[in-house]
């Protein structure tokens, strides 16, 4: 069989398949990959480049939910741009934007720029990512799709399970003294290999009747997107202004605005942004509603877990990255353990809910009965079985939304599918990661009571007693949770600077002026680790809710992924 360097749009079925198509899919990889590794490497970083750079608490969530809704946002765009101006040319202006973009990232010098460049990230990754797609679907014959799109799950299952350990270890290893820069830095060479290697090798590919770009789509789904996300991640730092709770409606109602819109631009035979008629149908609109939900609590879970680890256990960014891994080698025994019962369709979906919250269930067991000297050790049954019902739950998900798809619809609906899960990525980082901080200040405050007897008694034994013991106390409770709600981290809250001043008037030598710190220190300590044991219980109990309610909003689905399927056959 002779081989062609073009492709094969429109060849008849014995011309020869495309020369370069396995060079051409290691390129597409490398993209995904690219991205896989960004969407989650700042969730390991958050608290070392806050660290550095300074920020409020809503520095760490804007650091993923700006990516994922800036990538929400371009996904439902960036394949019809592939269609309108050529797949190969928009795969190679997204591999270079996202260069720049990682590039931005590793050299900013404050959290709004790096923010910002994170955003640049995000609208390039959605211009890049889904070329691949209508590449494969042009290069590969039919026997060898689905070894070609077989690829993709190994690659997201190593780069999920390498992705937390890559990012605790080169921020551990300061190499050239770049610290975090270097979980961007990476992107560099990855970069310049997927721009060179698609140049090379990826083919020229474009839609035959490309539909129309819809501006006026992109933007009102834009403003919606961020009318929603941005109040959640601010308003709790401005004590929930009333403007916070006008932007929430809002968003409702550009939402609104966008349905009756795109409605009235089909109707009118225009190339609407999402296909008002994918609405009618139950899967498109169950597998949204249930992908919103589901997503947010994992993506929020991921973010608030890593926090906990590194602020609230010690651990360095290494072993919080490493403590992740029995979760994402979980999703990869999940996705395998479901290959055989996809026929169970909506069945395999609700195990997979099931078994997850089991699992989240028995990490808020694991923190009951370890305390706060928990290890990861104690932690991977339960994150293994959690990863495992995850990976189970994703398996049939996509199969089952999209099944029921008209070919003309395709398009929107995987875009739209895409979207609305980095969407609920950013919205479950907004949401979860507010709940969090949100609880913090009550929950050291309360953790302080607890070690309040363990604290008088070691004062007493250095003769600390009356009104100096009780101003210790007190400043300590006042201290700890003061320090929990700081906007800047860097900066020492009063009650902290009258609790040492405390203190020190309470010694009568330098002997019990060491041992009147030790004990002050070693209490504010545990109350402190306490307190975000304590916050960390409560969103696991928001997380299983929210499994819950997914279990429940699934049921939206249709039963099985194809009209007549049954078990068995």
């Amino acid at each position: 069989m002779t081989t062609t360097d073009t492709p094969l749009k429109g060849s008849p079925p014995e011309t020869a398949p495309y020369r370069w198509r396995w060079a051409a899919l290691f390129v597409i990889l490398a993209a995904e990959v690219m991205d896989l590794l960004d969407a989650m490497v700042t969730n390991i970083a958050s608290p070392t480049i806050r660290a550095e750079l300074g920020g409020t608490a809503a520095t760490i969530q804007w650091l993923g939910a700006a990516y994922t809704l800036a990538m929400a946002v371009g996904l439902i765009t960036g394949g019809r741009l592939g269609d309108i101006f050529g797949r190969k040319r928009m795969f190679i202006i997204g591999a270079v934007g996202f260069t720049v973009g990682s590039l931005l990232c590793a050299t900013a010098q404050g959290p709004e720029l790096l923010i910002a460049a994170r955003v640049v990230q995000g609208l390039f990754g959605a211009v890049m990512l889904p070329q691949g797609l209508g590449m494969i679907k042009e290069m590969f014959p039919p026997k060898e799709m689905q070894a070609a799109f077989g690829m993709f799950g190994p690659v997201m299952g190593l780069s999920s399970v390498g992705g937390p350990i890559l990012a605790g270890w080169l921020i551990d290893a300061d190499f050239f003294g770049t610290g975090w820069r270097m979980i961007f830095l990476i992107n560099l060479p990855l970069g310049v290999a997927a721009v060179i290697g698609g140049l090379r090798f990826l083919p020229e590919s474009r839609s035959p009747h490309p539909l129309k770009l819809d501006f006026a789509g992109v933007i009102l789904a834009s403003l919606a997107g961020l009318l929603l996300v941005f109040p959640l991640v601010q308003g709790r730092e401005h004590d929930w202004p009333l403007w916070s709770f006008l932007m929430i409606g809002a968003s409702v109602v550009v939402f609104a605005l966008f349905g009756w819109f795109e409605s009235r631009k089909s109707r009118a035979g225009g190339d609407p942004l999402i296909v008002p008629s994918l609405f009618r149908k139950r899967a498109f609109t169950g597998g949204l509603v249930t992908g919103l939900v589901f997503f947010s609590g994992m993506i929020g879970f991921s973010l608030v877990f890593n926090l906990y680890t590194q602020l609230g256990l010690g651990y360095s960014t290494l072993k919080a990255g490493l403590s992740m891994v029995p979760w994402s080698l979980g999703m990869v025994v999940g996705f395998g353990l479901a290959q055989p019962l996809q026929k169970y369709g909506r069945k395999l979906l609700h195990g997979g809910t099931l078994l997850m919250a089991l699992g989240v269930l028995a990490i808020l067991v694991t923190l009951n009965v370890a305390g706060i000297g928990v290890t990861p050790w104690q932690l991977a049954p339960a994150l293994l079985v959690t990863g495992i019902g995850m990976g189970m739950l994703m398996a049939p998900f996509f199969d089952i939304v999209l099944a029921g798809v008209e070919p003309h619809e395709t398009g929107s609906a995987s875009g739209s599918l895409t979207a609305i899960q980095q969407l609920g990525s950013a919205f479950g980082v907004a949401l979860l990661g507010t709940v969090f901080f949100g609880l913090l200040g009550s929950s050291v405050a309360t953790a302080a009571d607890g070690v309040t007897p363990k604290l008088r008694s070691d004062l007493a034994a250095v003769q600390v007693t009356g009104p100096a013991q009780e101003r210790i106390v007190t400043g300590l409770r006042a201290c700890g949770h003061d320090r929990a709600v700081a906007k800047d981290q860097a900066e020492v809250p009063e009650s902290c600077t009258r609790l040492e001043a405390d203190a020190r008037a309470a010694a009568t030598s330098p002997e019990t002026g060491g041992a009147i710190q030790k004990a002050v220190m070693t209490a504010g300590a545990e109350a402190g680790k306490e307190g975000f044991s304590d916050a960390m219980k409560t969103i696991l109990w928001v997380v299983d809710g929210m499994l819950l309610l997914t279990f429940l909003v699934a049921f939206l689905l249709p039963k099985h992924a194809r009209e007549g399927e049954a078990v068995g056959h």
